[in-house]
């Protein structure tokens, strides 16, 4: 690939096209914001000029309602050899492109697993795509050539190629995306008129569970408009989980032993099945979940005490697989969780210890 034009310059278009102006492709921009694809051209991730003739791939990073219309739009103009959106949902635009009569062989719908809370291109970044799943969905029209040129973009991007079929995918996004969103949009609403006193004694529990939420609703609205029937469907079963929890939690209010006793067991099987899927969720790299130890030190806010952490570490010879903040409340202090290999725990808690750092049991 030489040449590629990107249609529509928010987070995922710049991205990429940062990306691949970095390995070298000659990147054009466009966006039905001018002024957006200038800023993306002045972050380095190609020129907002027409390209001369036919670029090699047209990728559509337009919102999921318009995809269909911007490919119908570029392929009736023949701007391309090859053409891929990278919209969070497939089986749609395909169908809406299929309806239109037009020659789907040198399409191909993608998906980009990955994001950010912010939106637009100053929030783009070359790297955001790298080591994340980057959905393919070829359909047996689809030219071979057209197959490798999104086989070349996810390399470029440094990103996973997984291949799927179009309604499988859309599937399993309302599953592992879309409903979560939803779900941590509800919990976040709960904060929104509570007692502030209540508020000042949100923990790190709430900020993961909430964390999504901070999402650009007009972004979620395109998203879930397009998405609609499996999200519905999915919600359809937590409603009905959430119904059996109240009923189990009316029930621990009981005075009689029985009826105490069954909501016991009915809150023990919502939570033993949490337990269940969580352990389902891909661990470091994608690879099978591990359990690693937490060591947690206490530290102080100030500038270079993670640093001094991790250098602490690696003079341990201790390698650390993943590490979490939690910010002590009208405190400038705070608790880092180091999470390693179990066997490693003793090793690096005598080591920093040593090092004169507070470790919490």
């Amino acid at each position: 690939m030489r040449t590629a034009l990107v249609l529509g310059t928010g987070l995922i278009g710049t991205s990429a096209a940062l990306a691949l102006s970095r390995r070298g492709v000659a990147v054009h921009l466009a966006d039905h914001d001018p002024e957006q694809a200038r800023t993306a051209a002045a972050l380095g991730a190609g020129t907002d000029e027409a390209p001369d003739g036919p670029v090699d791939l047209v990728v559509v990073a337009a919102p999921p309602a318009h995809v269909a219309d911007v490919l119908a739009d570029a392929m009736e103009r023949g701007l391309a050899r090859g053409y891929l959106d990278v919209a969070s949902v497939k089986g749609g635009p395909r169908r809406e492109l299929e309806a239109r009569g037009l020659d789907l062989t040198s399409y191909i719908g993608t998906h980009p697993m990955s994001g950010r809370e912010r939106s637009g291109p100053l929030a783009a970044t070359a790297d955001l795509f790298e080591g994340r799943p980057w959905v393919l969905t070829p359909t047996r029209d689809t030219d071979t050539e057209v197959l490798n040129l999104a086989l070349e973009l996810v390399s470029h991007c440094r990103a996973v190629p997984v291949v799927m079929d179009a309604d499988a995918h859309d599937r399993a996004v309302a599953l592992v995306s879309h409903m979560p969103h939803l779900v941590s949009s509800m919990v976040a609403a709960r904060l929104e008129h509570a007692e502030e006193a209540a508020v000042r004694l949100c923990g790190q529990g709430i900020r993961d569970v909430t964390r999504i939420a901070a999402s650009d609703p007009r972004m979620w609205i395109d998203i879930l408009s397009a998405n609609p029937g499996p999200v519905a469907d999915l919600l359809t079963d937590v409603a009905a989980d959430l119904e059996e929890t109240v009923r189990a939690l009316r029930a621990l209010q009981s005075s009689d032993e029985d009826k105490r006793r069954e909501g016991s067991t009915g809150i023990e099987g919502v939570l033993r099945r949490g337990n269940a899927g969580q352990v389902r969720v891909p661990g470091k790299h994608g690879s099978a979940p591990r359990v690693y130890e937490t060591v947690a030190v206490l530290i102080d806010d100030q500038p270079g005490q993670l640093a001094r952490i991790f250098a602490d570490a690696d003079r341990a010879g201790v390698n650390i697989e993943d590490v979490r903040i939690e910010h002590a409340t009208g405190q400038q202090a705070g608790l880092v969780q180091l999470m390693v290999e179990p066997r490693t725990a003793p090793v690096l808690t005598a080591a920093l210890r040593e090092r004169g750092w507070a470790i919490r049991q």
